[in-house]
This record gives C-alpha cells, structure tokens and sequence, in this order.
C-alpha cells in the first residue's frame, strides 16, 4: 500500500510561480504549511515533503519537470514509496471549470490537459484520484490563446477566490487522506 502521495502539478521557477497553471504547486505548498513540513529537493526531479495526516504518513509532490511532462516524476516517487494508485492524489488546473470550483474524481481521462495525460502515460493507468481546481472565466477564453490564459497571472478581482479555492482544495486533500474518496467528493465537489 505504502503511504499517501499528493502530487500539485506545475512549473518550476518564479516566472511561473502565480500563474494559474500553478495552483497545483500552491496547494502542496498549503498542505506543506499545514502539515508543518518543508519541500527539498528529491533524489530524482521534483521537490518532495514528508508529513502526516491524521496519523498517516503523506508524501507532498511537487514534479520540477514542467507540467507537460510531470508523469515521469509522480510513476518514480510511487515506485520508490510502493504507492498503489489509490493513495494517490493528483491536483491540477482545470480551464473548463469555473473560476473557484473543485472537482474530485476516483480516475478517469486526462480531459486534454497536459500533466494529467503524462501521469496516465507513465502510469499506464488512469485508476487515480484526482483534484481538478478550477481556473476558467466567463466566456472562456478562444482556444488558439489557451496556452497564453494558462500561463498568465490572476486578476486582481479573482485573487480572493483563489486563494479561498487553494484552502479547500487543502483541506479537500486532507480529507481524501482521512476518509477517502467517497466521502470526500461528497463535501468537496461543487
């Protein structure tokens, strides 16, 4: 079984550091906060944490591979840590959902985005958990610009429901780690 993985994907580096591909990286940072442990560099490329959650030992990810290829770093630390897929929790962006809203899954596709189409191809697999975070506007923005949205800063006005989303996203990892993916799709989608 081995222990829980929860896995914020994003871009390294400070010229990423706010925008809203990020959001991954700053739950783990979050749950880092709250679990009252550190990131450091891991054995392979990606920043790692050690903590626990109601008793349980918790592994807080962040891959250093840039988001389009964060599945070779998440397949490694599961192999070193003989995680089974189930205790693993991914948590991404999501443009298609709106600005603030949280999605928790069992598995399923990647929904074309990138970082999770890498996890499922190192994986081999798509029976993971994971934590979509909504990043989208009203309209959405045209697809030949996605990349620009993705990669841009919040706006002022979207910054406080950010930061509230990244809280529930955290405390919706905390949950998934105590009592599961059921219950905690039950309290956490909206």
């Amino acid at each position: 079984m081995g222990p829980f993985i929860v896995a914020g994907l994003g871009n390294p580096g400070a010229r990423y550091a706010e925008t809203r591909h990020n959001v991954g990286f700053r739950v783990v940072d979050r749950l880092c906060s709250s679990c009252r442990c550190r990131l450091r560099e891991g054995p392979g490329p990606y920043l790692q944490a050690q903590g626990v959650i109601g008793g349980d030992e918790v592994i807080l990810l962040q891959p250093q591979t840039f988001m389009n290829a964060s599945g070779s770093a998440v397949a490694e630390v599961l192999q070193r840590y003989g995680a089974s897929l189930d205790r693993l929790l991914v948590i991404v962006d999501d443009v298609a959902l709106p600005l603030g809203s949280l999605r928790l899954r069992p598995h399923g596709s990647d929904g074309g985005h990138n970082g999770l189409f890498s996890v499922i191809e190192h994986l081999q697999s798509d029976a993971f958990p994971r934590l979509r975070c909504g990043i989208g506007q009203d309209p959405p923005p045209p697809r030949d610009t996605l990349a620009l949205f993705v990669l841009s800063r919040f706006e002022e006005t979207e910054r406080e429901p950010v930061e509230t989303m990244i809280l529930r996203a955290a405390d919706a990892a905390t949950a998934f780690v105590r009592h599961g993916i059921d219950r905690t799709m039950t309290t956490y989608n909206t």
